[in-house]
């Protein structure tokens, strides 16, 4: 990489963290922002939070806030016969990305046991939530858990970053997160068939080979200390265990088997969730 161009990514990460907000500062913010969007798209936000990196506890200093929220329109807005929109996306900027997903959208995802629900679902980091909101969906997360489902998407991601990102002579140490999170979430599902926690730590405590731990402590020092695209040589014991694990659990998600789930449950939840307006 040429020396101009190491000086013009250090000038805009400069730039970012002088506009960037705190947590603290977000934490105001966001209600705000959340405000307009309820006025401007005659909604309801029903649950408003943080994820990405800075839910699952490895931001760098210069991460985006990733704000994601569930919202409902009244009762009418889903009677009528045309197609609607069920996202609503704000331009990205400096500060944050923000999006959110209807509660149509986002029952139809929890059927399929869409993990990314899930974990928007636990984040530790709540923005706003509707009254008891969480109290009420959350029998229908254990009940709609997909172990394939979700053994799936997180073995593919772990792959898709090792293929993509690991494979070279430098490698940006976040990817390595991308890739170990995705296959101890793997492991818990393995070992207790039930929903992985969204915090990395539980995940490592839990989960990760002694002999691993310093090694993937240091590399989290590295990552929280420096910038999002910072480079580094790879780590041999790091990649080697990803690679054993990804192989591993290819063979043991082809074990795995299920049952089909019904929409009676979501089907009910939604209407009650309609009528609470």
């Amino acid at each position: 990489m040429s020396l101009d161009s190491d000086k013009m990514r250090y000038k805009k990460l400069i730039r970012k963290l002088t506009i960037m907000q705190t947590q603290e500062e977000m934490n105001v913010l966001v209600p705000e922002k959340l405000a307009e969007i309820e006025r401007d798209y005659d909604v309801i936000v029903l649950w408003a939070i943080e994820s990405g990196s800075r839910a699952w506890g490895f931001e760098s200093p210069d991460s985006d806030f990733d704000v994601r929220f569930l919202y409902k329109h009244k009762q009418d807005f889903y009677l009528s016969l045309n197609d609607h929109r069920d996202v609503i996306e704000l331009p990205i900027d400096d500060t944050w990305d923000v999006s959110g997903w209807d509660l149509d959208k986002a029952l139809k995802l929890l059927y399929k046991s869409n993990p990314t629900l899930f974990e928007w679902l636990q984040s530790p980091i709540v923005y706003q939530q509707d009254p008891d909101f969480i109290d009420r969906i959350r029998p229908l997360v254990s009940q709609y858990f997909s172990e394939k489902k979700m053994l799936h998407h997180y073995l593919n991601t772990a792959k898709t970053n090792m293929n993509k990102y690991l494979s070279g002579d430098v490698v940006i140490p976040k990817k390595y997160f991308y890739a170990l999170r995705p296959i101890l979430a793997c492991r818990w599902i393995e070992k207790y068939h039930s929903v992985p926690p969204i915090l990395f730590d539980d995940l490592v405590k839990e989960l990760l080979p002694d002999e691993m731990k310093e090694h993937v402590s240091r590399l989290l020092d590295i990552k929280v200390k420096g910038p999002e695209g910072m480079e580094i040589k790879p780590i041999k014991p790091i990649q080697d265990y990803i690679i054993k694990n990804i192989q591993e659990l290819d063979e043991y998600v082809q074990s795995v088997t299920e049952e089909k789930k019904d929409w009676k449950a979501l089907n009910q939840f939604f209407l009650e969730e309609l009528s609470r307006d």
